[in-house]
């Protein structure tokens, strides 16, 4: 099976971030440890099919028909020692956790796409549902009021990684495993970094870019991301991942992808005002990003 095009900014929490004691259903996911990246991303693609697959149709995945939360086992884990740190940056104690949260994560999609899609996709969506938006916003809101704290552990784009995210890691850390081919898979591009060391960077960058672009949409994310990472604890683990993107990049791009260089140049370029080796780095990655993004019109 394919696994869904899409991209992921995630957070690996020690388990005493979660309480004490441990909630059971995190404890048992650490004792399992079997699922994997690509595991997590066939997971929450067929909790969804599921849930539209049934009947009546369940409004969001990982739920009983009634709206009910289904227990929730799903968890990536990591050890400490799997992420680079710098200027003695703490990380753990381990294991990290991070739930994957698809029911939450599915209610906040929804509530964004109440409040932004276009009028008639809106009502079409509203209809087939059966219900008014008065409730489908109360069943969200019950969702995201589950959630142990105040944001979910991941965050994900579809069909292209959002550039800023690039300015949390350090390129050096790539992580490359090209398995047999794009079907495999453990194929994966993915970096990790610890807290303190992405929320460093997220800061730098979005001051760099208010200063010489103004409230720009990178701006916004970069806003974003460091405001959403603030709720996590100050020893957790960031990983940025391509997800099921690599299925779609061949052998040699991945291996000659500097998109991360890249942004850390433009970073550069920025603390230096040299603005023509600005407008050149950002073509050439929007050139690159574009095209992959271009896809999701054909799909």
């Amino acid at each position: 099976m394919l696994r869904p095009f899409v991209a992921y900014l995630r957070v690996y929490e020690p388990l005493s971030a979660f309480g004490d004691p441990t909630p059971a259903h995190l404890s048992k996911a650490v004792e399992r440890a079997q699922l994997t990246r690509a595991d997590a991303a066939e997971r929450e693609q067929l909790m969804w099919l599921r849930s539209q697959a049934a009947e009546p149709v369940r409004l969001l995945p990982g739920e009983l028909p009634g709206g009910r939360a289904l227990p929730n086992l799903d968890a990536l884990v990591i050890d400490p020692s799997e992420v680079p740190s710098e200027n003695g940056a703490e990380v753990g104690p381990g294991p990290l956790v991070c739930p994957l949260e698809v029911r939450a994560r599915s209610a906040a999609a929804l509530v964004s796409f109440l409040g932004d899609a276009h009028p008639s996709l809106h009502a079409a969506v509203i209809d087939a549902t059966g219900t008014t938006e008065e409730k489908l916003r109360a069943r969200a809101s019950s969702a995201l009021g589950d959630l142990p704290q105040a944001a979910v552990h991941v965050l994900s784009a579809t069909w292209t990684v959002p550039l800023p995210w690039f300015a949390l890691v350090d390129p050096k850390h790539r992580r490359l495993h090209l398995g047999s081919g794009p079907d495999d898979p453990e194929r994966e591009v993915s970096w990790r970094v610890a807290m303190s060391d992405a929320a460093a960077r997220a800061a730098e960058a979005q001051e760099l870019v208010e200063e010489t672009l103004g409230d720009s949409g990178p701006a916004r994310i970069l806003e974003e991301t460091a405001r959403w990472l603030t709720n996590f604890h100050p020893a957790s683990a960031v990983e940025l991942d391509y997800g099921g993107l690599v299925q779609l990049i061949g052998d040699g791009v991945l291996e000659s992808d500097t998109s991360a260089e890249e942004v850390h140049s433009i970073m550069d370029a920025l603390r230096s005002g040299d603005v023509e080796q600005i407008a050149e780095l950002f073509t050439d990655l929007r050139d690159h990003w574009s095209e992959l993004a271009a896809r999701e019109h054909f799909n």
